[in-house]
């Protein structure tokens, strides 16, 4: 079988309150870039070329099952900068096992967020295959 050639474009979470959200996403840096309010808003990362998008649901699911990552070159200084905007952290950055610095919030409906970073070990851990 041929490779397939992938590359992840985007990101879609669920809403119940697309427009503070929005709020939330662009206070950590994001640049909107589609305005379909009340129903969606999609989001350009300012590094790279992936997108990040919100779409309205009347109903958020009962457990989350998806973390969304978002990597900083200055995660400590990230963190801090957005506390200092009023962001709340359920966690500050701590370093993990698996070599990446990490810090975990909630956005409006309750999504997990992880703000990290991983360098060269994000690709290239010392144990990979």
């Amino acid at each position: 079988m041929k490779s397939l050639l992938m590359n992840l474009n985007q990101v879609t979470i669920p809403s119940i309150n697309v427009e503070a959200s929005v709020t939330f996403y662009q206070r950590l840096g994001l640049v909107q870039i589609v305005a379909g309010l009340p129903d969606y808003a999609r989001f350009e990362c300012p590094i790279g070329r992936a997108t990040f998008s919100i779409h309205r649901v009347d109903r958020l699911p009962t457990q989350p099952g998806v973390v969304v990552y978002f990597e900083c070159d200055h995660l400590d200084a990230t963190v801090q900068e957005l506390k200092q905007a009023g962001i709340v952290f359920d966690s500050d950055p701590q370093d993990q096992p698996w070599l990446w610095r990490e810090a975990y919030l909630h956005d409006p409906d309750s999504n997990v967020i992880c703000l990290y970073y991983a360098g060269e070990n994000r690709l290239n851990p010392p144990w990979r295959l």
